[in-house]
């Protein structure tokens, strides 16, 4: 059942950490990068159908699921002799905020709130949509979990992360539209947790289960 989000308390809060993909910006890119585009070119590259190189690459995917390696486009630019960072880049245009995302953190900053990006994304894939949303413009704080040698989904990431950007977890937000990230970051004692329901914008929304659920974070200051 969803469950339902309370407004935020903002006088409660001092930071707010926000994960990029899905939360602001619009996951429709590495969905359809992932599942359509990347396939289509390693098929091309094996002399295969679609639907074959999709059969051959599921295992491969599920098997990094969780793990960092899952995130890190040297991975598998390797494991797939490919140059994703390149096929990136290629097509980094379609990379899109999610509605109302840009103007939620203009206005965290005028109401003085520290703006934290916390993304599992590999540092050269931030920089990629950063070239092309200007993301990074818009927050105090950038840190990929892959210098931390785990990603957010891992409760060994949450107290290496807190020594390198010191906050009060009994006063931040954190919103991430991933139920096992959020779960980790509620073991480490993180108070204040959103749910994005709707992190591609051209699908339905999603049940967040037992974490409150919104679809999209200017909500949050509606």
């Amino acid at each position: 059942m969803q469950t339902p989000a309370a407004p935020i308390p903002w006088e409660s809060i001092d930071t707010v950490l926000l994960d990029m993909d899905g939360t602001l910006l619009d996951l429709r890119f590495d969905n359809w990068f992932w599942q359509e585009h990347l396939p289509a070119v390693w098929a091309a590259e094996h002399a295969l159908s679609f639907d074959e190189a999709v059969a051959r690459l599921a295992p491969r995917f599920t098997a990094t699921r969780g793990r960092l390696e899952w995130y890190c486009i040297d991975h598998w630019s390797r494991e797939l002799d490919l140059d994703v960072r390149a096929l990136k880049n290629a097509v980094r245009e379609d990379v899109a905020w999610l509605p109302g995302a840009e103007a939620f953190l203009k206005r965290l900053r005028e109401l003085g709130k520290r703006r934290v990006l916390v993304t599992n994304a590999h540092p050269e894939t931030l920089a990629i949509k950063d070239a092309t949303a200007s993301l990074v413009t818009h927050l105090d704080a950038v840190h990929s979990t892959h210098p931390f040698g785990a990603p957010k989904e891992d409760p060994a990431f949450w107290p290496a992360f807190a020594r390198a950007e010191a906050f009060d977890a009994t006063r931040t937000l954190f919103v991430d539209d991933s139920l096992p990230v959020l779960r980790a970051a509620r073991g480490y004692g993180i108070r204040w947790l959103r749910a994005i329901r709707r992190p591609d914008s051209g699908l339905p929304p999603r049940d967040t289960e037992d974490f409150p659920g919104i679809d999209a974070v200017g909500e949050l200051l509606a």
